[in-house]
Formats: C-alpha cells, structure tokens, sequence
C-alpha cells in the first residue's frame, strides 16, 4: 500500500471520528440553548456585493418556485427545503442563499418581498443546528449572502423581520465561530472564513470574529494559493472563486475602516496572472479539471475587482500548467500531477493534455464538465475526454469510491526551449508504469507566428514488453470547426469559424474522424468532431508525429 494512500485512509478514520463526535455534540438541547445569547439590533453597515445576478434566474425562482445554477433548474413548489433525491450542490445552493443576488438583479418590490419571505421561512424551519443545513461551508455563505444583501431586503423589513433575523444571524455565528475550521479544507473553508469576517465586521463587539477569520485566512492563503498563483486544487474555476472571496473580504475590511491586510492583497498579485494564463483569445477559461468556460465578462470583472496589474505567466511550475503563445496561437498544456487529497476529488486523469486556440477561434478542446450532473462530471474526468494519448482505452489513475485518484504519475518533467521564432517544449509522465512499464513522452513545437504547430509521442517500455498495446491520440474539435478527412483520410482539413483553413497531418499511425461532445458551457452537450490517430505499441517503443498547419 502506498504512503499516499495510507494517509488518504488515515484522514478518512479521523475525519470520520470528528464528524460522528462533533454530530453527538452539536445535535443536542444543550447545545443548541448554547448558541442564545445577546442580539444587536442593528449592523453597522452591509457589505458591498461586487458580482451581478441574474434576474432570469429571479423570474424563475419568483413565478415557478425553481432555482437555477448555469441553466439548470430544480423546481420546488412547496416551500420543502429538504427535497428528497436532490444531489448535495443543489442543497448547498438553495441553503446559502447565493441566490439572493439573482433577486437583487431583477429590482423591485417583488424581489425584496421574495427575499424577506424565503429568509423568514428557512428561519423558521431551522432554528436549531443540522448536520447538513448548518453545515459550515454552507453557514458561511448563507451568512456572507444575508449580510451583503442586508441593505437590499432587510433596511426596510419590520421591526419583527429584522428581530428574528439577527438572533438567527448571530446563533449562526456563534456556532461557526466554535466550529472552524472542523474537517473543512479548499474553497469551502475559504467561503466559512468569510462569513465569519463579515460577522466581526458589521457587528459592534463582535471584533473576537474578525480576528478568528482573519488568522485562518492568512493560514489558508498560504496553503491554497500556490506559490505560482494557482490554486491548490489546479480547477481555473475554483482559483477565480477564491479570488473573489479575497476581494469581497478586502473590501468589506475597507469599508468597515481597518486598515488593509497585506496578505490578502500579495495572495491577490500572486492568483490574478495565473487566472490570466487560463484564457483563451476569446476571455473565457481553457477547459481543464472541472472547468467549464465562464464568461469572458464575469472573467475580466474578477481581474478588475482584484486591481492586480501583474503580468500574464507563461509557466506555471507549481500548478503544472505550461502556455506557449506565438501570433495569433495559443497553446496551453497541462504538465501536472493531480492534485494531493482531498482536492483531487473532481480532477481530471488528463495527463499532458492540451487546448488550442487561434484569435477569438477554439480548435482543440477539452470535452469540458457539467455543472450539476455527477454522471457526466464522472465521465469526462476520463482520460479518453481529453487531447491527449490513451494506452488501451483506460484511465491513467484508477477513481476511489469517493471520487478521490488511486495510484498516479510519480514524476512529471517539464523542459522548454523559447527562441526568437519558435518555441519546443518537452514533456514527461511515468504514470502508466504501474499498470503496462510504459513512460510517455510529448513534445510541443510552434513556429512561423504560430501558423507552425507540430507534436510528437513517444512511448517507451524500459522493462521490456510483455504484450501489445492499442494506442489512441484524441484532438477533439470546438463545435465550431468543420472537418473533413483528404486525401484519401491520410490527412483532415480544418475551417475555422472566422474563415481560415488549417491542414492537419499525421505520421506513424492511421487518421480517424469520430464523433465527440463538448460540454464547455452550460448544461446541454453538443455534439462536435474529434480525430483519432490510432496505432499499435509492438516493441519496446513507439512514435506517432502530427502536425496542424495554416492553409496559405
């Protein structure tokens, strides 16, 4: 048994030890009589809500009882906050009122009413602690939500509504305050401490808070912001989330008048160029891990918000992310290793895996991930989802029952060579050694302003073969790119959506044209095109070349 996976099963007796004793705890009379005590009646200011809602999700919450998280709905019409069958990130949605800034959006009376009356009813129905609705990462946006949206639902309200809201608001705080940090790690643990900052801040006396929040957040910037700026978790999508909690919690800090928290600004300058370094020509993320694009505006808001003015990297060593971008092209290739436990719960097994973009145009794709289904999330974590090569049609890492990766690459290593007109990249991964002996070798080029952009692979087997191998290289193709084999299907020709034609060749194995989908944002697959280049691993070493150049 490996060191990694003995620890990963430690963590997991003791983390279940804590939950069964904390659950023993907290679900008691005694405990929850605890969580009484004095009641301001009043904040001394709402934190500022920097991000835009959107008032179609309002429209559906108000008229069809429905929430909404990117396009996907779940329809509630009796009030029931504890709907049976429902997967745990729709609990979490409904539960931390992120969708209050939805209702904002829309404007009106409507919305301030709908605010006061689903808060009033969740008060109701939950006046004591519960292992799931309680839980921390979950209090602490419900109450970094409540709080900022304060100025727009609750200023208003009656003296009766703002009564019961504050003694819920503050037994919320009280237990958070006893239980962080608890068992919570990455981006939840990010959004608990800010719930309790807010807390500290917008009530008088309650600085004891602030000062608890404050502690685990500089703790937590140094864990979860890598030294290269990315996030521990290497998801684009969770790296921007962290940044915009960094903000919010710098600017509620400011608007409560303290002074500025250099740590939370030097977290900010490290994270800003690395969420750079994930967009393609078009603003929007590459997708890798989890990530799906995101907006281009939602994207350059975050970067404005931050006011970090830090140069977009070309290498991110610690993440294991490297960019080459030369003209009009961009290539960006994942060189990492999966993330350490927990936060490799919802990576991809994508090892060298990479994204192609010219302009504003994607060609190559990843095949993305849904943001509401755990069956598609499982499925295009897979390997074969992914521009990269496949060894027998397998995942490199075997999946844990938990979602969590079994064994995984030893060693990664990256070499890069940047000249004046051209640019190779070499890199390797020994992470189909446990399973076949087998070490794989890509090598990137690009030159002639981008219009030059070749790969090879390179498979070698230093323990001798025992048995042949299938071989697959996929490059799946943006819905957008129109494709058709040439020359007799030794070649492919690509018409990219502004126009331009890319000729796409291949050496050392047969050229394929299959079906693929891309599920880069949204909630609706749709179907695109991948190239296949397949062949056979025979001897001790195998190479397949390729190449995708621009049409004069």
């Amino acid at each position: 048994m490996s060191l990694l996976l003995l620890h990963g099963l430690q963590q997991e007796v003791v983390k279940t030890v804590r939950t069964h004793a904390g659950r023993l705890t907290y679900n008691s009379p005694l405990y929850n009589w605890s969580l009484g005590g004095t009641v301001p009646d009043r904040i001394l200011f709402s934190p500022t809500d920097l991000w835009a809602g959107d008032a179609d999700s309002a429209r559906w919450l108000i008229h069809s009882g429905a929430f909404s998280i990117e396009g996907d709905r779940l329809e509630l019409h009796d009030a029931n906050w504890t709907p049976d069958n429902v997967e745990d990130h729709w609990i979490s949605h409904m539960h931390s009122f992120e969708w209050i800034r939805d209702l904002r959006a829309l404007g009106g009376d409507a919305g301030r009413r709908s605010a006061r009356a689903m808060i009033e009813n969740w008060i109701d129905n939950h006046q004591g602690w519960n292992e799931i609705t309680w839980r921390s990462d979950i209090v602490g946006r419900r109450l970094g939500n409540w709080l900022s949206g304060y100025d727009f639902f609750g200023e208003s309200a009656s003296e009766e509504f703002q009564d019961i809201f504050f003694e819920s608001v503050m037994r919320q705080l009280r237990h958070l305050s006893r239980a962080l940090p608890g068992m919570l790690n990455g981006l939840p643990l990010l959004y608990a401490i800010k719930g309790l900052a807010y807390g500290g801040l917008v009530f008088e006396g309650r600085e004891a808070y602030l000062e608890q929040a404050l502690n685990l957040l500089d703790e937590q910037i140094d864990k979860q912001i890598l030294s290269d700026g990315g996030h521990i978790s290497r998801q684009p999508q969770q790296l921007m989330e962290s940044i915009r909690i960094l903000i919010d919690i710098r600017a509620a800090i400011r608007q409560g008048g303290y002074p500025a928290i250099p740590k939370i600004q030097h977290g900010l300058d490290r994270a800003v160029p690395a969420l750079r370094f994930f967009r393609h020509g078009d603003g929007a993320f590459a997708l890798f891990n989890n990530t799906q694009e995101s907006t281009a505006d939602k994207i350059k808001n975050t970067i404005m918000q931050a006011s970090s003015r830090a140069r977009t990297l070309n290498t991110l060593p610690h993440s294991g992310y490297e960019r080459i971008s030369m003209g009009r092209s961009l290539l960006l290739v994942d060189v990492g290793k999966p993330p350490t436990w927990p936060h490799d719960k919802n990576a991809h097994i994508a090892p060298l895996s990479f994204e192609f973009s010219h302009g504003r145009e994607r060609v190559f794709v990843n095949c993305g991930t849904h943001p509401t289904c755990p069956q598609w999330q499982d499925a295009l974590r897979s390997t074969p989802a992914h521009n990269t090569l496949i060894v027998d049609d397998r995942n490199m890492c075997d999946l844990n029952k938990d979602g969590s990766m079994g064994h995984r690459p030893k060693s990664i290593v990256v070499d890069r060579d940047d000249k004046k007109d051209l640019v190779l990249m070499d890199a390797c991964h020994d992470g189909y050694v446990p399973i076949n002996g087998i070490t794989h070798r890509r090598r990137f080029y690009m030159a002639d302003k981008g219009h030059d952009f070749r790969g090879e692979d390179n498979l070698t087997c230093a323990t001798g073969l025992v048995t042949e191998h299938k071989v697959a290289l996929r490059f799946h193709l943006h819905p957008k790119v129109m494709v058709s084999l040439i020359k007799g299907g030794e070649e492919a020709l690509l018409r990219l959506n502004n126009g331009t034609g890319w000729r796409f060749t291949v050496q050392g194995g047969s050229l394929e044209l299959d079906n693929s989908i891309y599920l880069g944002s949204g909630i609706r697959p749709r179907k695109t095109k991948q190239l296949v280049i397949r062949g056979l691993m025979d001897s001790d070493h195998a190479q397949f070349k390729w190449a995708l150049q621009l049409e004069n």
